[in-house]
């Protein structure tokens, strides 16, 4: 199951460490934003329902207290309350009487204001039960209408409404209250709730809010990738460093940046150093092999010239010829796999035409097809790579032939012969020291089973693959996948 898991996600998350890093901190960034955002929203919708439910039961009683106030008026003092009230400036509500209910364009409806408006209905009508009729909304000051002979609120003188409404620089939304006090005589009232800009609540995820918010979001995004990115730098060169390492080079590496990194460089380092000096030593130590092993093997060939049985002198010569050639073998194997020369950009189209016009001298047949390719290696031992491939479809399968293309900015080059073919189960093992087949063993003798390794290590090198197959017709397939590269203006050229 936790494997399953794993692959599912490595096909989801990105490959390099730098991507699955920024997208793990830019999710959690945002999630995290996304939950606080909606924790604070509910409790601010929630803490906005309680002040307006509790400011509209209010604001209810003084509204009911006007209304049974000038219910108790006697209708000629009326108007007179109502022109002193508004020399005055009004008081906590602009006051009009009209003889029928005016009609008043609502703002968008909302929750909140629908909870105020029957909250003001319901608590009117339960204090003052005889109301015929009560009507409650909320509506812009812009082009109000407060009289039923079609006055607005800018047709009115601003010191009667200085004290009740707000109209500028903001306007804030007006509470309109309408009672039939009598027939034929509705009470107009105009108030503002006791915080004018209650509905901004009501919404606090408002455009501006969040164009703020995003604003903050991106710049600490942007922070925190360039940190990640500063940090896994190291771990890039050290990758890097590795691979040309691997390939042969020689790079630096930088000893500094966090305590975990500087550890891994040291030991690098000393890893690279070790295998630098394993690799002197194992030179050294064959060529020591080289001059102490072939007066011995000389010596006992003359030794056997001097046995009198004919058939022993040349099963001892056999035996000799075949150990010579293992030392050689052997030695040309150090030799081929560490070969000391730079690498440089290189046509291997090119490459190969010398190749097969080499074969094509001798009388073999070769077949290649190549599009123009331009790979960085080392041209040496690249070619005796190839070599060994190509001599090995021409010893064993009578003709080769070879295709050259790019495939996911790669190189891939195939050598197919017409031979019988691999067993399966012996395809692993052809890459072994000294493992040779039976028809290869007829076919060429004077082989030493070394080639194929020593193939695959030059490739492996380069920082390619070598992999061997038979074809579904017939003969063995060896496929050669390189790094790709491409070449600048300048003639340089770096993998793709």
């Amino acid at each position: 199951m936790a494997e399953r898991l794993n692959r599912a996600l490595d096909r989801v998350l990105p490959r390099s460490l730098t991507a699955r890093l920024s997208l793990v901190m830019v999710l959690g960034v945002l999630c995290a934003q996304a939950l606080g955002n909606w924790i604070w929203a509910n409790q601010l919708k929630t803490r906005s329902n309680d002040e307006a439910r509790t400011a509209s039961q209010h604001l209810a009683f003084g509204a009911a207290s006007a209304i049974r106030f000038f219910q108790s008026l006697p209708t000629n003092y009326r108007p007179i309350l109502i022109e002193q009230l508004h020399e005055m400036g009004g008081t906590r509500f602009f006051v009009a009487f009209n003889r029928d209910a005016v009609a008043i364009t609502p703002i968008e409806p909302s929750p909140l204001a629908q909870a105020v408006t029957t909250t003001i209905s319901s608590e009117i009508g339960r204090q003052l039960p005889r109301l015929a009729d009560v009507r409650v909304g909320f509506a812009w000051p812009d082009g109000l209408a407060v009289s039923d002979d079609g006055a607005t609120l800018e047709d009115l003188p601003d010191n009667w409404v200085q004290h009740s409404l707000i109209i500028k620089p903001r306007p804030a939304p007006v509470l309109v209250i309408q009672a039939e006090i009598e027939p034929g005589g509705w009470l107009y009232l105009a108030t503002l709730m006791p915080d004018p800009y209650f509905l901004d609540k009501a919404n606090p995820l408002s455009k501006d809010r969040l164009a703020l918010q995003l604003a903050t979001l991106a710049a600490v995004l942007l922070l925190s990738l360039w940190v990640v990115r500063w940090l896994t730098r190291p771990l890039a060169q050290l990758a890097d460093a590795a691979e040309v390492f691997g390939q042969g080079g020689e790079p630096q590496l930088p000893e500094t940046g966090s305590l975990e990194y500087r550890k891994t460089a040291k030991a690098f380092v000393a890893m690279r150093e070790r295998i630098q000096r394993y690799l002197a030593d194992r030179e050294r130590l064959f060529a020591a092999i080289s001059h102490d092993l072939k007066t011995p093997i000389t010596r006992l060939k003359l030794r056997t010239e001097m046995l009198d049985d004919e058939t022993t002198r040349a099963e001892f010569h056999e035996d000799l010829d075949e150990l010579d050639m293992m030392v050689k073998g052997a030695l040309q194997s150090v030799k081929d796999s560490d070969i000391h020369e730079n690498r440089t950009a290189i046509r291997l189209d090119t490459l190969l035409e010398k190749i097969v016009a080499d074969a094509r001298l001798s009388g073999r047949s070769v077949v290649l097809a190549a599009a123009e390719t331009m790979v960085v290696a080392k041209p040496l031992a690249l070619k005796r790579a190839i070599v060994n491939l190509v001599d090995n479809a021409l010893f064993y399968g009578e003709r080769a032939e070879i295709m050259l293309s790019r495939l996911d900015g790669q190189v891939e080059l195939t050598i197919r012969d017409h031979g019988p073919g691999v067993p399966e189960e012996m395809l692993a093992g052809l890459f072994q020291p000294y493992v040779r087949l039976e028809h290869g063993r007829q076919s060429n003798q004077a082989g030493s089973g070394l080639g194929l390794g020593i193939a695959r290590d030059i490739i492996q090198a380069h920082g390619g693959e070598l992999k061997l197959v038979n074809h579904p017709e017939g003969g063995l397939v060896a496929t050669i996948v390189l790094p790709g590269s491409t070449t600048t203006a300048s003639g340089q050229a770096g993998p793709l």
